[in-house]
């Protein structure tokens, strides 16, 4: 069986100590609607950090 994972939306935002806790609030609470969310420091700028949706 083969699982597809589709991009929605990539964002990047100003990183915050925090925002892992919001990726796991919505992680939790929307995987049942095929969703997951992603948290990623830039590799080009570590201030920032880039946030995704995925469709799982």
């Amino acid at each position: 069986m083969e699982s597809k994972i589709e991009i929605l939306s990539t964002v990047k935002i100003q990183h915050s100590p925090d925002l892992y806790k919001v990726v796991d609030a919505l992680n939790r609470t929307l995987k049942e609607r095929d969703l997951m969310f992603g948290l990623a420091l830039d590799q080009e700028d570590q201030t920032k950090a880039i946030f995704t949706i995925y469709r799982t």
